[in-house]
């Protein structure tokens, strides 16, 4: 199934000297991300085919105040049929069945999502824990996880606590982390860093650390609800540590930037970012996913215009 894997992050005993030791250098993280993206140009069908890998990485999200089970529903069509049919056909790939890689629901819409994808292989993200600020008493953020799972959710986006950050006891980060991935049992464990309100790169880098050693599945920039979301730097800064972890235990951790990307050419920068960083294999949905609410559209239109040399409007490219 999509989003799942057979070789989760198991974590980790608590490392205080690995995170101690931790150094981020701004201005060389910037200057690789300058670098990567004016030096890398993809073009035409190549163009078009990373397009149709972003869509398979796409956590289709809806998460607004106003959802209801209809716009549900209406998203999990689009999940399943992510391009129009002629499109589909223009580009010569229905034989692909292509699919997003998840969808992204608060708890409550959770069990109208599992039946509308019922048969398939999309999962369903849930957003938990006192989402976006994650300040709700721990044992109701646990309960909130064990709900979502046995509503049908194979996903869950946790929020971290960020004071734990900001106060550097990363043994209570480390052991809400744990309590989290146990909640979770066989559903995995997404979690958000909120990384435009960590203060600095360091800090990204070492919750980074602490949530891996801790059993996360992915790590995730943001709840898409901050100030400040996914921007390049950070997001190198946390590949690194994926990379760091990786080298170090053996255990492969996703990636999941979340929160302004909207646009074909953001999708293809993040995908290069991940290509040159951590290699193909974490171009994959089991490794990397876009929290997107927006994004889809865009690529629908470039990809449109790869067929037929015309950008369409974005309304004839609906969500449901």
């Amino acid at each position: 199934m999509s989003g799942k894997s057979d070789q989760r992050n198991p974590g980790t005993p608590l490392d205080l000297d690995w995170v101690d030791a931790v150094q981020v250098n701004r201005s060389a993280v910037e200057r690789r991300c300058s670098s990567l993206t004016k030096r890398r140009s993809i073009k035409k069908a190549w163009q078009a085919a990373w397009l149709l890998k972003a869509i398979r990485c796409m956590d289709l999200t809806t998460l607004s105040s106003d959802d209801t089970p209809d716009r549900v529903r209406r998203l999990c069509s689009k999940a399943l049929r992510p391009l129009k049919q002629e499109l589909t056909n223009d580009l010569g790939i229905t034989s692909l069945n292509l699919t997003v890689g998840a969808v992204c629901v608060y708890h409550a819409l959770v069990e109208t999502a599992a039946k509308a994808l019922e048969g398939s292989n999309i999962p369903v993200a849930a957003v938990s824990t006192g989402f976006p600020h994650g300040l709700s008493p721990l044992p109701r953020r646990i309960e909130e996880i064990r709900d979502s799972v046995s509503a049908g959710a194979l996903e869950i986006d946790i929020v971290i606590t960020r004071a734990h950050v900001f106060s550097g006891n990363w043994e209570a980060l480390y052991q809400e982390i744990k309590s989290f991935r146990e909640a979770c049992g066989d559903s995995h464990l997404k979690t958000i860093l909120g990384t435009g309100e960590l203060g600095s790169l360091r800090n990204v880098a070492k919750a980074s650390l602490v949530c891996m050693m801790a059993g996360a599945d992915f790590i995730k920039t943001s709840t898409g609800k901050e100030p400040q979301n996914a921007t390049l730097p950070v997001s190198l800064v946390m590949l690194r540590m994926i990379r760091d972890y990786h080298q170090k235990t053996g255990h492969k951790v996703g990636f999941k930037p979340a929160g302004g990307i909207r646009t074909a050419k953001q999708a293809l920068e993040w995908q290069i970012l991940m290509n040159e960083e951590l290699g193909r294999e974490w171009l994959e949905p089991e490794l990397f996913r876009f929290g997107a609410s927006g994004l889809l559209t865009d690529i629908e239109r470039q990809l449109e215009h790869f067929v037929t040399g015309r950008y369409s409007a974005a309304y004839r490219q609906p969500m449901g």
